[in-house]
């Protein structure tokens, strides 16, 4: 099963995430698919906080990936953002 999620980088005490489309199996950080985005929780005002490739996101859900529940709140954020 393919599954859209995030895979954390960043240092210690500094987080960022990827968002991902992968494997089910795979490891949180392992191998992936495809990049589709990413967050960055602790963003300043002047940084972006959030990218999400909508069209991307489309396609993989339309191929039957399913998105994490944090995706799905952060997706809901981005569009509200861009309306």
């Amino acid at each position: 099963m393919v599954v859209i999620r995030l895979a954390r980088g960043g240092a210690k005490a500094r987080p960022f995430y990827n968002i991902v489309v992968t494997d089910k199996r795979t490891r949180r950080d392992g191998h992936f698919i495809e990049r589709i985005g990413f967050y960055n929780p602790i963003a300043v005002a002047g940084e972006e906080g959030l990218r999400v490739a909508m069209d991307r996101l489309a396609y993989w859900r339309g191929v039957g990936a399913q998105p994490s529940p944090t995706v799905e709140r952060l997706v809901a954020q981005a569009v509200a953002k861009a309306a």
